[in-house]
């Protein structure tokens, strides 16, 4: 998540820096990365990259593109804080990367695809951006789109693919090959605003430059979006919330695959005690690789005029949770990390296994189950875990948000955690990691000032 506080200074002090890399930051590796690698667990050391960009393991690479400020081809200009992103293939063996950008409002104009004085804004269709704003400025989020040529590590078109939405953090791919946009808000019509806020949008994937017509998918809840992760079995989406005593949602749709047709939301609860606490932060009241039987809260007025759906949730039964983030469906598993849980505020990665009749009557019989798998205590093996993907060989890939220095972990199928990566360029968080679909690419953002980064090597050596 973007620290807004800051936004405006840290984009300054870095817009200047991709002229040529010249004045990038070049950290040295701490001793803490080569004892982390040395038990035989990842990659190797990390090693300093003479650019002070990205620390990597001996035999890996990488490469950038799609900066902040570059003129895309619509005429647009590439928005800043990179956020949560997807992969598909394209044609002629080009992929199609849908990113998203945690942009507001006013505040963020300068980062925002239309210029800093809205220069550009003549250039879309006014009837696809989804907020025009009260003072026609509309909101600076939404998506862009970039067709890369992963043999020549090169982009091949770019351009604005959703348009109006605001603080667009992260999301979640669909089996029938969209990308599902969430704002992280609840900002509602007032001042500012025309619209309410707080929304998942569905964005098509497509070669061909365009907005997306921008449907808000009201039935999945109006609250503070994170992440989706949906069952390719079964079409139901899971939801992460971004708040300190957030809840984790299920969307069952009435139609597979077709999100806008409705459909019922509810909120995950454990069977052995109501309204728990997962958060671990006065005491221990979930345990590592204990498996909780769960079940699922019929949420009613998902709409939330008064932003109290959590709340309410909370009340009729379902758990809280610590600022959930990132969320990955594979192989019939769920993975959700909790930015800020356990006892030192570390983070919690926690596996949903669903029921074999998820969704249906009988599921209250086979119920769910939820696992805590990972809760560190020390800063060093992991300091705030967000976004996250799977690769294709088992490990999941988190991206770190924390108080410094930020790294790209890896997680063995086993929990044996390692360091893939290190940010050396600043103190900004990692976002929207996902591999290429044949598994020979992992690409990344680092969120501000905002650029995309492709990582090759020996991914299974």
């Amino acid at each position: 998540m973007v620290n807004r506080r800051h936004f405006l200074k840290q984009f300054g002090a870095f817009s200047l820096a991709f002229t040529g890399f010249g004045h990038a930051l070049g950290n040295a590796v701490n001793l803490s990365d080569i004892l982390a690698q040395s038990s035989g667990q990842g990659y190797g050391p990390l090693l300093k990259d003479p650019k002070g960009i990205l620390d990597l393991p001996k035999g890996f690479s990488y490469t950038i593109f799609s900066e902040y400020g570059e003129k895309m081809d619509d005429g647009l200009l590439v928005p800043a804080a990179h956020d949560g992103m997807s992969i598909f293939n394209g044609s002629d063996g080009n992929l199609i990367i849908i990113r998203n950008h945690e942009l507001g409002g006013e505040a963020h104009l300068e980062g925002g695809p239309f210029g800093q004085n809205l220069e550009l804004l003549n250039k879309v269709d006014q009837d696809l951006l989804y907020d025009t704003g009260q003072n026609g400025i509309p909101g600076q989020g939404g998506t862009t789109t970039i067709i890369y040529d992963p043999r020549r590590q090169q982009v091949v078109r770019q351009f604005l693919s959703l348009a109006g939405t605001t603080i667009n953090c992260s999301g979640g791919p669909t089996p029938w090959k969209s990308w599902i946009s969430c704002e992280e808000t609840e900002i509602q019509t007032g001042e500012d605003w025309k619209k309410d806020h707080g929304y998942n949008f569905e964005v098509p994937v497509t070669e061909k430059p365009g907005l997306a017509e921008p449907l808000p998918i009201k039935d999945m809840g109006r609250f503070t979006h994170e992440a989706v992760a949906i069952d390719p079995r079964t079409s139901i989406a899971y939801q992460t919330e971004d708040e300190g005593n957030g809840l984790i949602y299920r969307y069952i749709p009435n139609v597979p695959g077709e999100l806008h047709k409705g459909g019922v939301l509810q909120a995950l609860g454990f069977k052995s005690k109501p309204s728990m606490d997962t958060r671990n932060w006065e005491e221990t009241t979930v345990l590592k690789r204990e498996l909780n039987y769960i079940e699922w809260i019929t949420l009613l007025d998902t709409q939330s005029p008064e932003n109290d759906l959590r709340f309410r949730g909370h009340a009729a039964g379902a758990a809280i949770f610590a600022r959930g983030e990132g969320m990955w469906y594979d192989n019939g598993k769920v993975y959700i990390t909790c930015t800020t849980g356990g006892k030192k505020k570390l983070g919690q990665l926690f596996v949903y296994h669903p029921s074999p009749f998820e969704g249906q009557s009988e599921e209250k019989d086979k119920p769910g189950k939820l696992e805590l798998f990972l809760e560190p205590q020390d800063s060093n093996i992991m300091d705030m875990c967000d976004n996250l993907t799977v690769a294709p060989w088992g490990d999941l890939i988190i991206c770190e948000d924390g108080r410094g220095t930020d790294y790209l972990l890896g997680v063995k199928p086993d929990g044996a955690p390692y360091k893939l990566a290190r940010n050396a360029l600043n103190s900004n968080e990692f976002a929207g990691s996902v591999f290429s679909p044949d598994g020979s690419i992992l690409f990344v953002n680092i969120q501000l000032p905002g650029l995309t980064l492709a990582i090759t090597g020996p991914w299974q050596s």
